[in-house]
């Protein structure tokens, strides 16, 4: 027979009173106004942008035809292990893809890892990057590679970007 136990670490459950359901004179916490940034930078009313270091929906590439129209635009930055395909857009700042060939990335914790670092090192530049839409591309094979050296790769394309 199993005897389930508590753990004297965890703390009891809080019980949690809305204002509709509790005692008349009970006031809620105070509602901000619905035009007000949280401390995410999103408002209330939803998809606006602003700067900071989240990585939002509207900061990245999703249909196959945002990519198309990045790789049409044919320009590029090459780094020694990434390319940096840009294309300018009309959105007011910049979204970025990522992409990682299992041909050179066997792995997926390393096509995991190189997508992880690639979009940290995004949202820490995101400020200062013009209105582009961007694809990182894995271009060779990670063999030797560390990840400051990959890192330090992707800051220096990212720092590249022509500002207009």
């Amino acid at each position: 027979m199993a005897v389930a136990r508590s753990s004297p670490l965890a703390a009891p459950r809080a019980v949690i009173v809305s204002p509709s359901k509790g005692a008349e004179g009970v006031e809620g916490p105070s509602e901000a106004p619905a035009s007000t940034a949280d401390a995410s930078g999103r408002t209330a009313a939803g998809a606006q942008h602003t700067a900071g270091f989240g990585f939002g929906s509207s900061l990245r590439l999703h249909k196959t035809d945002e990519y198309s129209s990045v790789f049409a635009f044919r320009r590029v930055l090459r780094g020694r292990w990434f390319n940096l395909h840009y294309c300018p857009n009309t959105l007011g700042h910049a979204r970025i893809g990522l992409v990682v060939a299992k041909k050179l990335a066997r792995r997926a914790v390393q096509r995991n890892l190189v997508k992880r670092i690639g979009r940290d090192v995004f949202r820490h530049a995101q400020a200062g990057l013009p209105a582009h839409d961007l694809v990182l591309r894995l271009s060779a094979k990670l063999d030797t590679v560390t990840r400051r050296m990959m890192r330090d790769d992707m800051i220096s394309l990212l720092g590249r970007l022509p500002k207009k």
